[in-house]
């Protein structure tokens, strides 16, 4: 389980990147600000399953 919780972290990041960039090119704030906090989403996924790996030892 935890490697799929982590590809999912993987595939947020990605997604947010995408979507800030793509908010950047075409001057969309919203856009922009919504690939940011998915971003974040992915970010703080994967700090949870970085802290449970520790944990898991």
């Amino acid at each position: 389980m935890s490697d799929k919780e982590k590809t999912r972290a993987k595939a947020e990041q990605a997604k947010g990147k995408i979507k800030e960039t793509t908010g950047r090119a075409v001057g969309n704030e919203s856009l922009t600000a919504e690939g940011r906090a998915e971003k974040a989403k992915g970010n703080a996924r994967q700090a949870k399953e970085k802290i449970k790996d520790v944990f898991k030892d």
